[in-house]
């Protein structure tokens, strides 16, 4: 399933979301939960890979099988892992060749500074995997350039540099980064270190000439990650030699129009991804997908205050699997279609916003799917509002789902039909002057769920559409207090009730929260963060049949403090995991324990 590209952020971006709507509004405005981690707190927290900044952002719980590089899932309002939406500067950019799964641990800081989560069901905006929620990446627009080296425990190393210019109707942006880590041994005991290497580089060109732009923007990441497996014999987990060469890349043309309440834009996007897997120096399997969408939108205020919004889209992807150590009988070359129309209605009646959208889906391969959202938000003066949604989501069916095949272990299922989501919430909201806080509580319910199937008869396993549902249901509470630029502080809180109709979801902690806090005072710059995650279930594979195991609550801090000795150059240390707290997130897999890091950062006319 492919979808429209985002339009790029204003220059104001931490004030205006992008994903809450077809076009640019208010965060204030909209009635959609939106939680957005700007370009400074980014910067003073100083993660090299900005998935541990999700950890921020309520009822977003993040499942790390092992160290820095490793794996990293993202379950967002009790969702499957496969059940979030990714942009990467206006690209969708969840991995074509990885099931539709975004790729959370190849997100390096280089490749933006703004982090923008939407939570609920989004696909009558933007089509599938929009069931848990959106998540959009992108990088605000600065002049000057900069580079920064850090270093620090367990071998890790990190060199990156960036930089901006803006002449007459031309703006570009660049930015390259190196980093890695020597690593800990995923799994307990001693043993061969897992550690990763990542390499990023993005782009974007601008031209402006009165209501017109042009734009040009991509990226590309290279990563090498090592990881424990599985024991050939036993099938336990084992200090394997495994290995993992990632390769995801994308670019985007695109024109916007505005002027005299017309918005107008079209885009052409192409990913590619590429994904080798080894034991050692041997080959074992590989995969690479491609995915190409053709986008249209046509925006127009009807009368003061109301607004249409119309999209087209057309999409083809493409998926290549091909094996070594069965000798190709897993390999697999196949294509799929989709194109889509949405339309959306945005109104503003005195003290009232009201929105609504509708989207048909036409997939080549599978049933076709129409998906509905509406919403309301009501300003009752004072700083208060209130706030409803109901929505709904879907999620496409992998290729490996429907045409997947492993020698008489798993044949694929091509009669799935999409996982349906649908739900609805309400939130208070406050804001006036430096505080600012929220409550929300929401339901939503799970059909279609595609889920194993295991033929005793033939030995064979496959998928299937489940015919129960699962619920999902929970409180989020959010405040905030920005006095000055001396500090920025906020304080996040969910509660989780996520079951399946044989009990409990897996990985997802019934509590969560966090606290997270920054700023600037003098020639000092720090930031600093507090995360929890509660109790929650996962299995136990190396026995069978594989038994419910309880992951203990932990917390993690992490606090970086940098001192600008004059107008050019930064010094900088950093701690992460600073209580040293055992985290562990999948069964047998542990994360690094305290570390430390220091650097420097050199700027040349950066603002």
């Amino acid at each position: 399933m492919f979808f429209s590209d985002l339009p790029p952020p204003p220059p104001a971006a931490d004030t205006i979301v992008v994903t809450a709507s077809r076009v640019p509004e208010p965060l204030g405005a909209t009635p959609a939960s939106v939680t957005v981690i700007p370009p400074e707190r980014v910067e003073r927290l100083g993660e090299p890979l900005l998935a541990s900044l999700l950890r921020l952002v309520p009822s977003a719980s993040l499942s790390q099988a092992g160290p820095a590089g490793s794996q990293s899932q993202v379950r967002i309002r009790g969702a499957e892992a496969n059940h979030t939406l990714l942009f990467i500067d206006g690209i969708r950019a969840n991995d074509p060749a990885a099931g539709n799964e975004p790729r959370f641990e190849l997100l390096s800081a280089d490749l933006g500074d703004r982090i923008e989560v939407v939570r609920g069901p989004q696909s009558a905006l933007w089509g599938s995997e929009a069931i848990g929620g959106v998540v959009s990446l992108t990088a605000a627009p600065r002049t000057g350039a900069s580079a920064e080296v850090e270093g620090g425990s367990h071998g890790f190393g990190r060199v990156s540099a960036s930089g901006g210019v803006e002449q007459g109707k031309v703006t570009l942006g660049l930015a390259a980064g190196l980093q890695g880590a020597k690593g800990i041994n995923a799994v307990a005991g001693p043993g061969e270190r897992d550690g990763y290497r990542n390499a990023t580089l993005r782009g974007r060109l601008d031209w402006k000439s009165g209501p017109v732009t042009l734009s040009a923007s991509g990226f590309a990441v290279r990563s090498r990650t090592d990881f424990d497996g599985f024991d050939p014999v036993f099938f336990t987990r084992a200090d394997t030699l495994d290995r993992t060469r990632n390769r995801l890349g994308a670019g985007r043309i695109g024109a916007r129009y505005e002027d005299g309440g017309w918005i107008a834009s079209a885009g052409l996007s192409r990913i590619t991804s590429r994904n080798i897997n080894y034991l050692a120096a041997e080959e074992q399997n590989r995969t690479s997908g491609r995915r190409d969408t053709l986008t249209g939108d046509v925006s127009r205020e009807i009368a003061a205050g109301h607004r249409l919004t119309l999209a087209a889209e057309a999409s083809r992807e493409r998926f290549i699997a091909s094996d070594v150590i069965y000798g190709g009988f897993t390999d697999q070359r196949r294509k799929r279609d989709q194109s889509a129309l949405t339309g959306e209605y945005r109104g503003d009646i005195g003290p009232v916003t009201l929105t609504a959208a509708l989207r048909r889906d036409h997939f080549s391969d599978f049933q076709d799917a129409t998906t509905a959202r509406a919403g309301g938000l009501v300003r009752l003066g004072g700083g208060v509002h209130v706030a409803a949604n109901w929505g709904e989501g879907i999620a496409q069916p992998t290729l490996f789902d429907l045409y997947g095949f492993f020698p008489g272990s798993f044949r694929g299922n091509p009669a799935l039909r999409p996982e349906r989501s649908r739900g609805g919430e309400v939130s208070l909201r406050y804001a006036n002057g430096p505080w600012r806080a929220g409550a929300t509580v929401y339901r939503q319910r799970l059909t279609n769920e595609i889920i194993g199937t295991y033929d005793p008869v033939t030995g064979l396993s496959s998928a299937a559409n489940s015919d129960q549902r699962s619920r999902r249901k929970g409180v989020e509470i959010e405040g905030g207090w920005s006095p000055g630029e001396w500090l920025s502080l906020t304080a996040t809180y969910a509660a989780l009730d996520a079951t399946e109709p044989a009990g409990r979801e897996l990985r997802r902690p019934r509590h969560s929260g966090s606290v997270a806090a920054d700023g600037v005072a003098g020639r000092f710059s720090y930031g600093a963060a507090l995360s929890y995650t509660g109790a929650r279930l996962d299995r136990d594979f190396d026995l069978f049949p594989a038994p419910l195991v309880r992951l203990d609550p932990y917390w993690l801090a992490s606090a970086r403090v940098a001192y600008r000795v004059n107008e050019a150059v930064e010094v900088f240390g950093r701690l992460a995991n600073a209580f040293d707290d055992r985290a562990v997130d999948v069964v047998g897999y542990r994360s690094e324990g305290r570390t430390a890091y220091a650097g420097i950062r050199l700027g040349l006319g950066r603002r």
